[in-house]
């Protein structure tokens, strides 16, 4: 048996994020993570100044590739403008293994299954145990399905579905693009360059609109890929888009329950304009680590609800 003050069920930002804050006041914890690092996560990847910030660590630090987009081409309603932001595109393959690499605690690959309370410790799967268990496993993340599923129950009226693929094309079109609401979508499409000549499209709807409004989403990304390659994007490529679905933010519910914790997409805690998770998920984490710290309730009174106006304005 393996022994932690605190156990954190998932490594991606929302895990790593809580790990490197507890290290850093020296609260023992370790990570198990049922993947290796570093893996293919579905995902734009844009984050903020401001996530930059929470992390404690400056553009000039990342040592991978980061591009800093300051303006972004939107289409909506059948017009066309640009609109001026300041955040930057990573790769979430480079910056999911630096972020849990950076927090320095051990990682245990081990894919969480059976979790009990005894008395005041968690047991997961007769092999780790601890006092603070901190759920950052995703929509699917089992602390959530075991501790708080009846708690802080999920709407179907919440849950994003997105297509989404990254690949290497360089000498593409270096500007990063959005589509509202085009043929019927009830959500938006997106194109994202990063460093290497990298580029990541995809799109994302709201699932209980999908039905009445405009089909399936497959049946949106094949138009999709039809605007790609008017962009001269698309070329002979075969495509073969990762599906991913998370939840919007619904406060319905403790994300605390005892000495139990959930963050990032296991509180279901994207925004609820874009549907940015990245972003929450960081600060969820590190929101969870201080609770833990501390002793202080934990709540997602400081995280944002919408992401537009932070993108617009990044120091508010």
């Amino acid at each position: 048996m393996i022994n932690a003050d605190v156990i954190i069920v998932g490594g991606g930002p929302a895990g790593a994020s809580c790990a490197w804050m507890l290290r850093r006041y020296g609260r023992e914890a370790v990570v198990l993570e049922k993947d290796t690092f570093p893996r293919t996560k579905p995902c734009a990847g844009w984050i903020t100044p401001a996530v930059l910030k929470s992390l404690d660590v400056g553009p000039g630090a990342y040592p991978f590739g980061m591009i800093a987009v300051r303006h972004i081409d939107v289409h909506a309603f059948g017009k066309r403008f640009s609109l001026p932001v300041r955040q930057y595109s990573i790769r979430r393959s480079e910056f999911d293994a630096w972020l849990l690499e950076r927090a320095g605690v051990p990682v245990f690959t081990h894919r969480a299954r059976r979790i009990r309370q005894e008395g005041q410790v968690y047991v997961i799967d007769d092999r780790f145990r601890c006092r603070f268990i901190v759920g950052a496993g995703g929509t699917a993340c089992p602390v959530y399905s075991i501790f708080f599923r009846k708690q802080r129950p999920r709407s179907r009226e919440c849950l994003i579905v997105t297509l989404e693929e990254e690949f290497a094309c360089p000498g593409a079109d270096a500007a990063t693009r959005l589509w509202f609401f085009e043929d019927g979508l009830p959500g938006y499409a997106w194109l994202v360059p990063k460093e290497g000549g990298y580029i990541n499209v995809g799109l994302g709807a709201k699932y209980h609109r999908l039905g009445g409004r405009g089909g399936e989403l497959r049946e949106h990304w094949s138009k999709f890929l039809k605007k790609l390659e008017n962009l001269s994007i698309t070329g002979d490529r075969e495509f073969s888009p990762r599906r991913h679905a998370y939840f919007i933010r619904r406060d319905t519910g403790p994300m605390q329950l005892g000495n139990a914790y959930i963050a990032g997409d296991a509180a279901g805690l994207a925004t609820v304009d874009m549907g940015e998770g990245l972003g929450p998920a960081i600060r969820s984490g590190i929101l969870a680590a201080d609770a833990i710290i501390t002793g202080k309730p934990y709540s997602p009174a400081g995280l944002r609800r919408f992401s537009l106006w932070s993108f617009i304005f990044p120091g508010l």
